[in-house]
């Protein structure tokens, strides 16, 4: 992407209301606009963001070309005065976001974009398109590993991805959720996510035997050997093979064979079986890797049904999160100032209580309890509220107020960092492996019953009276 103009990749009613409020004088009105979700996928309890380098790439590359101009001149709606705006457009906002590889949660703003109507609006869709997409994926290559206890969890999906875009992107979005690797070699090229594989079906079918295919690639990669056992019959022929390949290589080279591969049948059944086969046969160091349409409750029930497997290779349902395709994140205004530079809160009312939209310009903390670590939720404020830790804090449920939890003894810390100042970058993007650390450490600071699968418990996102008070003032005066 740091190679790519994607300005014009944009929704065409960007360019309408950029247009038009051009033309009525308002182009330069400060505008605060927040980018949040409304559901987790999968009925989760956490979403895992991810994306940010992408969109800082975004924002840095943001200008319209010869070719984009003539184009819009070319749809005879817009006008000449306004090209020129286009034509020396440069970006010049405030960019806030969510770190890559936190956990977040319903309602909070994981991305604010303030500075000049136009250009806070007109990003809309790439910052939908970037967020929802990685979070998206991060988020089940969460659930999937989660489900795999400890075990390795390698993406295998480019094949069937949407896309070259949602392949690469899809697996470092899966790396950063907790997967240890991929089989994109473009991800392991640009975003250092360790690549690898072993050998196709093909590979097998190519020789005149089973075993000839096994002690050719024997041959070859003595170091990483793993042998894909299901090409013809997997306990009569695939493991056999594969034991006597091994043998032989260490006879010839000393080196012991990594593993064997199962990519179809009873993986539960053949797993064990195959287990029994490889220890009888003085291998109990060979590793067993599963593949196969997996997902996390395919590898959960594969656990619980005692499969002996080592490791998992996880392809369409966790690069496409088959289960539940799309994360919802929305784009709505905030917030704009007035002639004198004070901040105006809007809102927007909707007979679906889900919709309505929290106003104002805000920050978001996290209160951690200071015996257990772990978090005891989320606090959205008006932007210049501070939470003092040294004193009780309330947290009240935003709809049902009654609902009440007093916090003590906790720290507190702002969720969010900058990304731009008045449109230059301030923020460095940490190296693929921090960020995955920092998934993995701070999904440890989350009660494990919001992490389960089913039902998992709510995890507390509230506002400050402040922000409650606001937000209930506006509101009431809607009511018809």
């Amino acid at each position: 992407m740091t190679e790519k103009n994607l300005t014009m990749l944009t929704d065409f009613y960007e360019f309408t209301m950029a247009h038009g409020y051009f033309e009525k004088g308002m182009a330069d009105r400060r505008a605060y606009f927040d980018m949040f979700f409304r559901r987790v996928p999968d009925g989760g309890g956490y979403a895992i963001m991810a994306g940010v380098q992408q969109l800082i790439e975004y924002f840095k590359n943001l200008h319209f070309t010869d070719e984009d101009i003539a184009y819009l001149r070319g749809r005879n709606c817009f006008s000449e005065p306004f090209l020129d705006y286009l034509r020396t457009f440069q970006f010049e906002c405030d960019v806030w976001a969510v770190p890559e590889g936190t956990p977040v949660f319903p309602g909070e703003p994981l991305v604010t974009v303030a500075g000049p109507m136009i250009q806070a609006q007109f990003v809309e869709t790439m910052v939908l398109l970037t967020i929802n997409h990685q979070t998206l994926i991060a988020t089940k290559a969460s659930r999937i590993t989660r489900a795999a206890q400890g075990r390795v969890v390698l993406e295998f999906g480019s094949r069937r991805a949407q896309g070259y875009d949602g392949a690469i992107y899809g697996a470092r979005a899966a790396y950063i959720g907790g997967c240890h690797g991929t089989a994109c070699v473009l991800a392991d090229r640009d975003y250092q996510i360790p690549a690898g594989g072993t050998m196709a079906h093909s590979w097998v079918q190519m020789f005149d035997s089973e075993y000839e295919a096994f002690t050719a690639y024997a041959d070859i990669y003595p170091t990483n050997c793993v042998f894909l056992v299901d090409t013809y019959n997997v306990l009569k022929s695939g493991v056999p093979n594969a034991i006597r390949a091994a043998r032989e290589m260490i006879e010839k080279t000393g080196i012991r064979p990594k593993g064997i591969r199962l990519d179809s049948g009873d993986i539960a059944y053949l797993s064990i079986r195959a287990r029994e086969m490889l220890d009888e046969a003085g291998f109990p160091d060979m590793q067993i890797m599963a593949s196969n349409s997996l997902d996390e409750y395919l590898v959960r029930d594969l656990i619980t049904q005692g499969a002996r497997i080592d490791s998992f290779g996880i392809g369409e349902r966790l690069i496409t999160s088959k289960s539940e395709p799309v994360f919802g994140g929305v784009y709505k205004l905030a917030a704009v100032e007035n002639a004198e530079g004070e901040i105006v809160p809007k809102i927007k009312v909707s007979e679906n209580v889900e919709k309505i939209t929290t106003p104002h310009f805000k920050q978001v903390y996290r209160l951690f309890d200071n015996k257990t670590g772990k978090a005891i939720g989320d606090v959205i404020t008006i932007h210049d509220e501070t939470i003092d830790d040294s004193k009780p804090y309330t947290l009240f449920h935003p709809i049902h107020t009654w609902k009440q939890k007093i916090a003590t003894d906790f720290t507190v810390r702002p969720l969010r960092v900058k990304l731009f100042d008045k449109g230059s970058c301030v923020y460095e993007s940490p190296a693929i492996d921090a960020i995955r650390n920092h998934c993995t450490q701070e999904l440890d600071t989350l009660w494990e019953q919001v992490k389960r699968f089913e039902n998992p418990q709510t995890y507390f996102v509230d506002l400050s009276k402040n922000l409650w008070t606001v937000k209930n003032d506006l509101l009431e005066t809607c009511r018809i």
